[in-house]
């Protein structure tokens, strides 16, 4: 028996435990390997997502920065404009663009006057309706609110699909290890271990898909409720601007 241990403990040390996992992986029916499979795809496609989400994070973050530092010192929205090119990463650009543009629609329009009136005072342009320029800030804001969470989701898809998934691989290697064990007519150990070892691959790789998903995905959420936060401040300033200048 001591002999019988300390050969295992020699295979176990030239193998080692990546070794052996792999071993595992290679020995496991097709439709252990078809689990796997689709784990590993989950898993990289939610790696691929959090670093894009991670560049695209930090570089609205810079050009918001920037954009900010021009709209507080700029004196006319005209000057702020001419940099959004440059800033377009920002969520406040396309905020700031799509107000510009409906300020700029409403102040070309001409002043109401009744029939047979005339304007005593010079024509002053002014703001016509602020709820609409309110509604178009809004409408923007949900449009880059949503731009911030495209992909999101799929974190928290892969957070809630992969176990199960990995739970069906490890049912499925039970089985098949049930059956094994019901073939051999034993129940030794040397007989019953490696069909559950291959069959609770399935539930670890699950596992290891679905920990950084809700991880990232509540990073990321939480990412998007601050900068909707910021998105909707900005809006009211640029709410008191235009009514301080243009009413």
């Amino acid at each position: 028996m001591t002999l019988a241990l300390q050969e295992q403990t020699n295979n176990l040390s030239e193998t080692g435990f990546g070794g052996e996992t792999l071993e595992l992986v290679t020995r496991s029916g097709p439709v252990a390997k078809a689990v796997l499979l689709i784990l590993i795809i989950f898993s990289v496609v939610s790696w691929g997502i959090v670093l894009i989400k991670f560049w695209q994070f930090r570089r609205a973050a810079l050009h918001t920065k920037s954009f900010l530092d021009v709209f507080r010192r700029s004196s006319k929205f005209s000057e702020v404009q001419a940099v959004c090119q440059s800033l377009k990463e920002s969520p406040l650009v396309g905020i700031f663009q799509s107000g510009y543009a409906e300020l700029r629609s409403q102040l070309k329009q001409p002043g109401h006057l009744h029939q047979g009136e005339e304007s005593t005072e010079p024509n002053i342009p002014s703001l016509k309706s602020l709820d609409a320029l309110d509604r178009a800030l809004l409408r923007a804001t949900a449009i880059e609110a949503s731009r911030l969470e495209r992909q999101v989701p799929f974190l928290a898809t892969t957070a809630s699909v992969t176990p199960f998934i990995g739970l069906f691989g490890t049912v499925w290697g039970i089985m098949n290890a049930f059956q094994g064990i019901g073939q051999m007519g034993s129940t030794s150990l040397d007989v019953v271990a490696p069909g559950i070892a291959e069959a609770l691959i399935a539930t670890a790789a699950g596992l290891l898909a679905a920990i950084p998903a809700v991880y990232f995905y509540n990073h990321f959420t939480y990412q998007v409720r601050m900068s909707v936060s910021e998105m909707e401040d900005f809006c009211l300033d640029f709410l008191n601007i235009a009514e301080r200048n243009f009413t």
